[in-house]
């Protein structure tokens, strides 16, 4: 092999190896966005998902009894018809989520913001709402009526009182 081809694959060779490293150094500046998980109809009873950012994901019609989402990020999340009995929701951020059809009896909401939240058909009874925060959610008159009930706190994230954020009559 004569040096001129000999050098023309040397060049060769050096601008693969120059250019996956710059690749591969691009890729650990800029990785690529995490994509949103499907949970739908998935069994995940007692999870934790404790501070967890779950933008995007969807977990309709799951089973999240007694599950553990305490400061989870869950703007934009689906909860579609998704049993959440007892769960622990305090501090986590349902804005803009959608909760209609969902199960959330006994439920910890303590601080939760639910800012523009679909909940249209909610079950929220018994659920713990202390500080939660429900600007612009849609919630049935009926179940605003028994919040209201057990409505108090402040937000300590939004600065907005539970009471005021369902349209409570003092």
């Amino acid at each position: 092999m004569n040096s001129r081809i000999r050098q023309h694959i040397y060049t060769f060779l050096l601008s693969v190896v120059i250019l996956a490293v710059f690749v591969a150094g691009a890729i650990g500046i800029n990785p690529a966005p995490a994509l949103a998980l499907d949970h739908d109809k998935e069994i995940l009873v007692g999870a934790d998902f404790t501070g967890r950012v779950l933008t995007d994901d969807s977990f309709n019609k799951a089973n999240l009894r007694n599950s553990n989402f305490t400061n989870a990020d869950l703007r934009g999340v689906s909860f579609f018809a998704a049993n959440m009995e007892e769960a622990n929701l305090e501090g986590a951020n349902f804005t803009g989520a959608t909760l209609d059809l969902a199960r959330m009896m006994k439920a910890n909401l303590t601080n939760a913001i639910l800012e523009g939240a679909f909940a249209y058909n909610t079950r929220l009874e018994g659920a713990v709402i202390d500080g939660a925060d429900f600007t612009e959610a849609l919630l049935r008159d009926d179940m605003i009526k028994k919040l209201c009930q057990v409505a108090k706190g402040t937000n300590p994230i939004t600065g907005r009182a539970t009471r005021e954020t369902l349209f409570c009559d003092y």
